[in-house]
């Protein structure tokens, strides 16, 4: 029986092989929704060994690029990495005592006073809506609010309810986090020393036919996902550095605290730096009209330093992803994995890119191999 030419397109019978196994994971699917019991020491297993494992691969990004410098300056490998580690644990510590007694001072009495804040600027908004074009308004949105969430000390007395039985596992939430301080700098020493032979391990497993593109494909994921870590952190770091000169110069109230807040918080593009300015704006709007006006000035400034001069000469155009992109990637993933997901959603985006940009290659060139002689080809 003579196969059409858009059957061998497709792939032909190698296309009811891959549907039956399509069919088969499918059922190997269902079979473990239904005995997922069965799997549970090893779920356990790799939520305790995951943690570390992230955290070695973001420092091992962070890192290796210098290991690699010290290697060609004739540095043991080794030796490097024991240098690097114990440099950078000792910079950490000194800053840390350093910083530690103005911190811990600043955090506890933000803490202390930040509600006094919060009512503070809700006394001032409503005065103001009251004073404003807004005032007939206000006594509907008020008995909206109370209609609405009255109970709602009722609901968080219910929601603290449930989250009694959650605080049965700070034994264990404490045991992970201490095994995952552990670990991580053995992982961390392992991959920035054998990070290459893993690779190579790995290449070994597959048939030879399949080692160059797959070895290309490591590599381009390898190359997304370092530049974008390597990026964002330096950036992140960069704007809480900034920031912090800019809240010391205005005279604003906790400029460490809120300038460490700005920096965590960067790591995360676009919702980030939204969120980190929050507190700064609510403690701004407490001081004065002018301390605002001040704040505002100071933040423009950043971004206008960030984002024509840190980043694009820090991040150049390695990931080409579009804001918008990013912004969708964000929600979703944080929307499906929480703080996890908006943290790591975007190296996941950027290896499923260059995957999605293997295969459409692979497309292209069977597409131009049965049909480009007859309606054009794609450009490779």
């Amino acid at each position: 029986m003579k196969t059409s030419r858009f059957m061998k397109f497709i792939g032909g019978r190698d296309l009811f092989y891959g549907l039956i196994l399509l069919i088969l994971i499918g059922i190997a699917i269902f079979i473990y929704t239904e005995v997922s019991f069965i799997f549970n020491p090893i779920i356990t297993i790799i939520s305790t060994v995951l943690p570390p494992v992230i955290l070695a691969f973001i420092a091992f990004y962070l890192l290796n690029p210098i290991v690699d410098l010290l290697e060609r300056v004739h540095i043991n490998r080794i030796w490097g990495i024991v240098i690097i580690i114990l440099g950078i644990s000792g910079l950490l510590t000194g800053l840390i005592l350093l910083t530690a007694p103005a911190i811990e001072s600043q955090v506890k009495d933000l803490a202390a006073r930040f509600p006094n804040y919060l009512q503070q600027m809700g006394e001032g908004i409503e005065n103001w809506i009251q004073t404003s074009f807004l005032a007939p308004y206000y006594e509907q949105g008020y008995e909206w609010f109370t209609s609405n969430l009255s109970d709602i000390t009722s609901r968080v007395g219910e929601y603290l309810g449930g989250a009694v039985e959650g605080v049965q596992n700070v034994a264990s939430t404490i045991t992970s986090v201490v095994v995952a301080i552990i670990t991580f700098p053995i992982i961390l020493f392992f991959l920035l020393k054998d990070g290459d032979r893993f690779k190579q391990f790995f290449l070994k497993l597959l048939p030879p036919k399949y080692r160059n593109e797959v070895n290309q494909i490591l590599h381009n994921m390898d190359v997304q996902v370092g530049s974008y870590i390597q990026g964002q952190i330096i950036v992140a770091t960069c704007i809480g550095i900034m920031l912090y000169i800019g809240y010391l110069i205005i005279g604003l109230d906790y400029a460490i605290t809120l300038a460490i807040i700005a920096a965590v918080t960067s790591v995360v593009p676009y919702i980030g730096p939204t969120i980190a300015i929050i507190p700064a704006i609510i403690i701004a709007i407490v001081d004065s009209p002018v301390m605002l006006l001040k704040l505002g000035i100071v933040w423009a400034a950043v971004q206008f330093l960030e984002g024509n001069f840190v980043s694009p000469n820090v991040m150049g155009k390695t990931m080409q992803v579009h804001p918008l992109t990013i912004i969708i990637i964000l929600l979703v993933a944080g929307n499906l994995f929480g703080v996890v997901g908006v943290i790591l959603g975007i190296p996941g985006y950027a290896i499923l890119k260059v995957l999605t940009v293997y295969l459409f290659q692979k497309f292209k060139a069977r597409y131009n191999r049965f049909y480009g002689e007859d309606d054009g080809a794609y450009e490779e």
